[in-house]
């Protein structure tokens, strides 16, 4: 089963398609704020700032001055928005590293064939955290994917909340049992007990950015400040460009907005919206990587290039 939240990620395109792009982009999200803009200085030049008998008449100097600082501020919450987005990006480029560090230890150090039961329970339970992480950092159902590859604790998972952290548990309990066995020594043992720690920082670091959202009193001061900057722009400008006001103010109402809404996308990188992380694609690379050191064919694509489940 494939999940139709996907992060969209496309090739470079030269600058004219660019221009062009519209899926990824946060113009649909934006437009019909753009077009009230549009039409609100069409009227304000129509009227030429007179509304019930009032003429609001305002000069452009003070808008140039909170411009600059507007955009200031927008940047730097742009930039800690980045840094939470880029944040769970490595954690998740680590867990895939671990995940293959962890599965090259089971099937080369135990003793234990590609075929066997036991490396097998090893290398889905893996494949299940990849999953159960990101099912509970989008606090979405992880059932699907469990009965695929642990039908045997699917149903002791259903009942618990924290998942991935069941999952630990029971890859801990795996390198205990092959230690008992005398598949592995205490130096083996502590070995593949430093990635299991390493996954556990993983998903806590993860946890961390989902329950730590921005500042909301902080989101709200900069969303109302944009919205009513971009409103009492025209009654600047009218006076000034005349007859360009509308495109000019939907433009820098554009440039303003465009950026609010990025910055509330990427702020929670483990969301399904277009420009929040591949986290769908991740698991199934992580998924796919473990079948091939297994020695299985890797899971299949289709025209889209997205992994096929039998």
């Amino acid at each position: 089963m494939i999940e139709v939240f996907t992060m969209v990620i496309r090739p470079k395109y030269n600058w004219f398609k660019m221009l062009l792009v519209w899926k990824g982009s946060v113009l649909p999200e934006i437009l019909p704020r753009l077009v009230f803009i549009f039409l609100l200085s069409a009227l304000v030049l129509y009227f030429h700032g007179v509304f019930f008998s009032v003429k609001v008449s305002l000069n452009p100097t003070p808008f140039t001055l909170m411009g600059i600082a507007l955009a200031i501020f927008l940047g730097f919450r742009n930039s800690a928005a980045y840094d939470r987005f880029w944040e769970g990006r490595k954690l998740w480029g680590s867990l895939l590293n671990v995940s293959r560090s962890l599965s090259r230890q089971a099937l080369t150090l135990t003793g234990l064939t590609a075929n066997d039961s036991e490396s097998r329970r090893f290398l889905q339970l893996l494949i299940a955290f990849a999953y159960c992480t990101k099912h509970q950092l989008r606090k979405t159902d992880a059932t699907t994917d469990l009965k695929r590859l642990t039908p045997d604790l699917a149903s002791e998972l259903s009942q618990v909340e924290y998942k991935p952290a069941v999952l630990l548990r029971h890859l801990g309990q795996w390198v205990s049992d092959q230690k008992n066995a005398g598949r592995i020594d205490s130096i083996t043992a502590g070995m593949f007990d430093k990635n299991l720690n390493d996954m556990s920082e993983i998903l806590g670091g993860c946890e961390r950015i989902s329950n730590t959202p921005i500042p909301y009193p902080y989101a709200v001061l900069l969303h109302r400040t944009v919205y009513i900057y971009c409103v009492l722009l025209p009654f600047g400008l009218m006076d000034s460009i005349g007859w360009m006001t509308p495109a000019i103010c939907t433009f820098v109402a554009y440039t303003f907005m465009a950026l609010d809404a990025i910055v509330n996308q990427i702020e929670e990188p483990f969301g399904t919206e277009d420009n929040d992380l591949a986290l769908n694609q991740m698991c199934e690379t992580i998924e796919s990587s473990v079948q091939e050191m297994r020695g299985e064919k890797a899971l299949p694509r289709n025209h889209e290039g997205q992994y096929v489940f039998n």
